[in-house]
């Protein structure tokens, strides 16, 4: 269970009903978020937008050694820190 859902949990067990973000809020801004790659040298940078135009965060991934060098391998390290960063600006 992630932690989004154990805090939601709570929040209802507690009737905490106000007016406020909900995971499932957050999950249909991130439906809407694209992204995009860009590659430097041994960096490759993977940047998050909502709805195509609203910057949310960007993901960074790097290997000190061009030959370990592995755009596959730097695109997922990348799009993981970007997906971190980005959701934790959505909440």
């Amino acid at each position: 269970m992630s932690i989004d859902s154990q805090v939601e949990d709570m929040i209802l067990r507690k009737g905490l009903t106000a007016p406020r973000v909900t995971p499932e809020r957050i999950q249909e801004l991130v439906d809407r978020v694209s992204h995009t790659y860009e590659v430097r040298g041994t960096s490759t940078f993977c940047h998050a937008f909502l709805d195509g135009k609203f910057y949310l965060a960007t993901g960074h991934s790097a290997c000190v050694s061009p030959e370990n060098f592995d755009e596959g391998v730097r695109r997922i390290v990348a799009f993981s820190n970007m997906a971190t960063a980005m959701r934790k600006k959505l909440w």
